[in-house]
């Protein structure tokens, strides 16, 4: 499955993932939401922010990302913080 088939990425999220070596649903699962962003990070993607966190996790999820639970977002942050 492609990346903009997911829920809550588009075009740009699939630039994005594609340029940390992400191309298809599968790799995102394989990955997790975490150490994808921390790919995105480390690959200095202008514009990122933590709403990108969200949109992953709620494409993990078939969740909008705005409904990902405040509880789900700081375990979230915990993990991306422990590095």
């Amino acid at each position: 499955m492609r990346i903009t088939d997911l829920r809550n990425l588009g075009p740009k999220s699939e630039e994005w993932l594609g340029r940390v070596g992400v191309h298809d649903a599968d790799g995102l699962a394989e990955l997790g939401a975490v150490e994808v962003y921390r790919r995105l990070q480390d690959a200095a993607v202008p514009g990122l922010s933590l709403n990108a966190l969200w949109a992953m996790e709620g494409a993990l999820t078939d969740t909008d990302w705005r409904l990902i639970p405040a509880g789900r977002k700081e375990e979230l942050l915990a993990e991306l913080a422990e590095g």
